[in-house]
């Protein structure tokens, strides 16, 4: 196998889509909407990308089935006014900086094949604690997308993330500005500790105001609903701790 390679697995005549990267990231913010936004859609698969930047390893299935670890690209003709939709979505990143290069790449010779004039990524923005109402952040590649965003409260700010926007979130924006390809990335805020299904569903709500399309939520708010279970028991746990006596000076010097 070279380094990367792109397999067609179907075709669907799409008309000028929109491409929505999701690749796992902070909080997993964009996998969960992708993979949501897929099942939602009923889409199909036309593209794998294989590489040798993916970990070393193949995914077992139900049914003990294996498989390498692969980018995945679905397709969905829509109706009305909506903008058939191009999504990526995989289970790993590169794990090496030449990878993410190559692999974002592909990911644009695709989005010109099939003559994507539009790309909007997907990721979470680490705030390092729990935020109950989530809000979105934007970063754009073109000016014109910022206008757009700002329409439906996604927010900017100067430099923010700090960091900058790691792995093919970012990649996509910035190789794709250089292919003349308009890109946005939405965000999330999220601790960045966990998985995160409330900020995905704020994302997800966000780009579909953008798109101009409805989905189905329910799945997600009840991931979201599990997670936030999981936190109230962390934080009950927290507060049990510190309200149990701490050991006196005497206490501390008889331990020995």
């Amino acid at each position: 196998m070279v380094s990367t390679e792109v397999e067609y697995v179907n075709k669907l005549d799409l008309e000028e889509p929109v491409m929505i990267e999701g690749l796992p990231g902070v909080g997993h913010i964009g996998k969960l909407a992708i993979d949501h936004l897929i099942d939602e859609l009923d889409a199909d698969k036309l593209v794998e990308i294989y590489s040798q930047y993916l970990p070393p390893q193949v995914l077992v299935d139900e049914e003990g089935n294996v498989d390498l670890a692969k980018i995945e690209i679905y397709g969905k003709e829509t109706e009305d006014d909506v903008k058939d939709i191009l999504m990526v979505s995989g289970d790993h990143q590169s794990v090496e900086n030449k990878g993410h290069f190559e692999i974002s790449e592909k990911i644009l010779d695709v989005s010109e094949e099939f003559g994507v004039e539009k790309i909007f990524t997907l990721g979470g923005f680490a705030t390092g604690e729990v935020v109950e109402t989530p809000k979105v952040y934007g970063a754009v590649n073109d000016l014109s997308l910022k206008e757009i965003l700002q329409e439906v409260d996604i927010k900017f700010k100067k430099r923010t993330p700090a960091g900058g926007i790691v792995g093919a979130s970012g990649l996509l924006l910035g190789l794709g500005k250089k292919r003349g390809i308009k890109a946005a990335c939405i965000m999330g805020e999220t601790s960045g500790y966990m998985v995160d299904p409330v900020s995905s569903q704020a994302v997800l709500r966000t780009l579909s105001k953008v798109l101009g399309f409805e989905i189905s939520l329910q799945e997600l708010e009840e991931r979201a609903e599990e997670v936030e279970e999981i936190i109230s028991e962390i934080k009950k746990k927290t507060q049990q701790q510190q309200q149990k006596p701490q050991p006196s000076r005497d206490d501390l010097m008889y331990i020995g």
